[in-house]
């Protein structure tokens, strides 16, 4: 899949979130962002024939808070989805971590080859951001306003993961597995 659809699988359905908010309210948001997912997510396994394990578990929170958001006329239940949603990536990572196990090796690992240690700072890393996010998101929907909360859940979760992304280079750098280049025979 070309990097531009995949981008716009990833982030489509959050912009569709943010633009059905602007025009009809939280509720139409929620609704779309249901329908967005649904369509990512098909189109992704129409494409791959396969979805991977992050998107997978989002569209299910998206499909049960939302839902219960629609269901309930109440959207507590979305706010509190990307608490529930980086809470359970921390859980996984650190719960990884403390079994041995740096699981975002499995994620990642077709991607960038890391020493051991690499992955499991890594991975530590990444789970303490998650748990930050969570948090953040918990205080932000619960001491502002639903504008302020959307405009923090498009623009500002996503430009911290950018950073935080972005600021994990030099650690890949420092523990990158060199591969030894194939020789070529004459």
């Amino acid at each position: 899949m070309s990097s531009g659809l995949r981008l716009l699988l990833d982030l489509g359905p959050l912009a569709v979130f943010f633009i059905a908010y602007r025009l009809g309210g939280l509720m139409a948001a929620t609704a779309a962002l249901i329908v967005a997912t649904l369509l990512s997510l098909a189109v992704t396994y129409l494409k791959e024939r396969k979805v991977a394990v992050m998107p997978l578990v989002t569209a299910v929170a998206v499909l049960i808070f939302g839902g219960l958001t629609l269901i309930l006329q109440d959207e507590l239940f979305i706010k509190m989805k990307p608490t529930f949603v980086n809470l359970l990536f921390a859980a996984v990572l650190l719960g990884g971590l403390a079994c041995g196990r740096p699981l975002l090796r499995y994620l990642l690992e077709h991607a960038v080859h890391l020493t051991d240690q690499g992955w499991r700072i890594l991975s530590l890393r990444w789970g303490v951001f998650f748990l930050f996010l969570a948090g953040l998101n918990e205080l932000i929907w619960r001491s502002f306003s639903t504008e302020f909360w959307v405009n923090f859940k498009v623009f500002g979760m996503l430009t911290l993961t950018l950073l935080f992304t972005f600021a994990q280079v030099p650690l890949i750098q420092r523990h990158l597995v060199r591969q030894p280049a194939e020789r070529q025979d004459p």
